[in-house]
């Protein structure tokens, strides 16, 4: 296992069992490193094998074959035992798609402590620590408020605390903007972002929208159950046909560079996200401009 690892998985497999008896494969020997305080983003269509991946690394599956090593931990050990799957969760902090299913008290800040009281942390810690993970996602001034009373976006931000404030080491978003607004969705963005920059949180995230792939610094892209891509945003979407080939699509600032290029418009540089696109495409004109 590489020093600077933090998961690493090998052949893993595993399959559902239908209602006739017979058996589906999900995931068919995915063998995958992740470094530690890496962002990756697994993309893939429904039913490509992207949030059975996610909930095998947090243990809430266990695969048929294969290995997963955390930390070079195998946590596919037979010999596992209750104690070492609280230990992992610990370290590994799961955000789901539907924050009402993370939220489990009446106060925003009582929940954020869930966890670490969970965790038989002492009362000043959990102090420090909820306020803390409340000022990270922005959502100090809500202490007092009551969770169901929140926007879809601030209800997100408070489970994300909720994780936070159990000091994992990396945290895996499972679709956790699929049920947002526009504005939801950018708000817990730069908030994953800012947990992964800032605080050098390893970040999985499972998602089927391509611009929010596209901020990763990494992306891994499932297809039947396999990986088809792995490599950095502007090596993935250079390759618009193959990820259509898979039900997937370019975000659309790129699909606007490719569009551009095929009209004989030389435009360098990555263009995966819609800042470093403007600016590829105002250099390039410039440069046109410059020769006219």
């Amino acid at each position: 296992m590489n020093s600077d690892s933090y998961i690493k998985i090998e052949n893993l497999c595993i399959s559902y069992e239908e209602d006739d008896g017979g058996r589906t494969s999900v995931l068919k020997n995915i063998s995958l490193d992740i470094k530690k305080g890496e962002y990756l983003a697994v993309l893939g269509h429904n039913g490509s094998g992207k949030s059975t991946l996610a909930k095998l690394l947090n243990m809430i599956l266990e695969p048929d074959s294969g290995k997963i090593y955390i930390e070079g931990k195998d946590i596919t050990d037979p010999q596992m035992t209750e104690d070492d799957v609280f230990e992992l969760r610990k370290k590994v902090g799961m955000v789901f798609q539907n924050p009402d299913n993370q939220l489990v008290a009446t106060i925003v800040e009582d929940d954020v402590a869930f966890g670490p009281e969970n965790l038989g942390i002492e009362p000043t810690e959990i102090r420090r620590r909820v306020d803390e993970a409340l000022s990270v996602v922005g959502m100090s001034e809500h202490a007092k408020s009551e969770p169901a009373r929140l926007s879809g976006g601030q209800k997100q931000r408070i489970a994300i605390a909720g994780i936070l404030a159990m000091k994992p080491d990396c945290m895996i978003f499972d679709e956790s903007t699929a049920m947002l607004d526009p504005l939801g969705r950018r708000d817990i963005m730069n908030t994953i972002e800012k947990l992964n920059r800032e605080h050098g949180i390893t970040i999985i995230m499972i998602t089927h929208y391509m611009d929010e792939a596209a901020r990763a610094n990494r992306i891994v892209v499932l297809d039947d159950g396999e990986i088809l891509m792995d490599g950095t945003p502007a090596e993935i979407f250079e390759n618009p046909e193959k990820l259509q080939n898979c039900g997937l699509d370019v975000p659309q600032c790129v699909g606007l560079v490719h569009s551009l290029k095929k009209q004989g418009i030389k435009i360098e540089g990555e263009c995966h996200t819609p800042t470093a696109c403007a600016e590829a495409i105002a250099a390039a004109l410039e440069k046109k401009n410059g020769k006219n």
